[in-house]
């Protein structure tokens, strides 16, 4: 697709910043798109395969506000600052949809960027220490607040509950083409990296591969003590846990004195997946909050221990009717 010049572009987002300040919402998003065609389908391309209408509709009104910041974005064309864009954009989506938390500098640029967006029915999530009671294990719970409130009890919970609480069997099937892709990904720039080695930086690996496919990693991080189905001797140490997912997957978890430490090695924990002949996506049994839950987990094809360390994230609640992706 051809992109349009710069000064086309610019009249245009003017154009959707004077409707813009009237209100928000697919309304404006829909006649600013109808009135400038030749950026419709563009738009378009730039939604993510997973995503429900509903998080896409919130996504792409806030490219649009955002776009007239970034004036070397040409519709059409790859750019860093579309990266950037496309990837601040969907870190607010998954904060505002699965309450991800980033860097408090990253927090505050895409609350700023948000700004003006509208999102109907958003999720209601907790803090940790109010999920946790402050050190108090709550059966049922969500682990970090990163998903929808359960409407079950604790009482329900503990008693097979008609819901099954857990990723959909068709789950693997739907997210294996993106690991495909992200397989390859990786295996270039390790390749490009010289393989690996003691000075690799894991983590910026694992970003810039995933940020390259127009998704984003998941980082939760939880002081070891507040962990639960850890020993005794454990629970009494200092420092950080950090989980990583992408698109609900598990991917790989890590201890370190720090944040810093602990994505590094998570990160290393994940990588170890990505240097077999292939990866898949499977439901697989875990630990979360005191219980046996299945969860989406990355597998290499090597024969290895079962075991998983206990999640510290949970992101699968009832999905609500009529809102699934197209």
């Amino acid at each position: 697709m051809t992109g349009v010049n710069n000064d086309g572009n610019s009249t245009a987002l003017d154009s959707f910043r004077v409707m813009a300040e009237g209100g928000s919402g697919d309304d404006i998003v829909s006649e600013y798109l109808g009135q400038n065609p030749h950026l419709a389908k563009w738009v378009e391309s730039l939604r993510g395969l997973n995503e429900t209408n509903k998080q896409w509709h919130a996504r792409q009104e806030f490219v649009l506000r955002n776009m007239e910041k970034f004036p070397a974005i040409q519709p059409g064309l790859p750019s860093p600052e579309l990266d950037r864009l496309l990837s601040l954009s969907m870190c607010w989506a998954n904060h505002i949809f699965l309450g991800c938390r980033y860097p408090q500098m990253v927090m505050d640029k895409i609350k700023d960027m948000g700004e003006g967006v509208t999102v109907s029915d958003a999720p209601v999530r907790k803090t940790r220490d109010e999920i946790m009671g402050k050190g108090k294990r709550t059966t049922g719970s969500d682990g970090d607040g990163c998903s929808k409130r359960s409407k079950a009890g604790p009482n329900e919970s503990r008693s097979g509950n008609p819901f099954k609480q857990g990723p959909p069997p068709q789950a693997p099937a739907k997210h294996q083409p993106f690991f495909n892709r992200l397989y390859k990904a990786v295996a270039w720039k390790l390749v490009s990296a010289g393989g690996i080695g003691p000075n690799l930086d894991h983590f910026e690996i694992l970003r810039a591969c995933t940020e390259s496919l127009k998704e984003t990693l998941s980082c939760v991080f939880v002081p070891l003590k507040d962990i639960p189905d850890l020993p005794a001797a454990r629970t009494q140490k200092e420092g950080q846990v950090c989980e990583l997912r992408c698109q609900t997957v598990y991917l790989g978890t890590g201890y370190g004195r720090d944040e810093a430490a602990a994505r590094s090695m998570a990160s290393k924990e994940a990588l170890k997946v990505f240097q077999g002949r292939k990866v898949m996506v499977k439901i697989c049994r875990r630990r979360f909050n005191g219980r046996d839950v299945e969860d989406l987990v990355l597998l290499d094809d090597q024969p290895r221990n079962p075991g998983f360390p206990p999640a510290i994230s949970y992101p699968f609640q009832p999905e609500p009717e009529g809102d699934g992706p197209l």
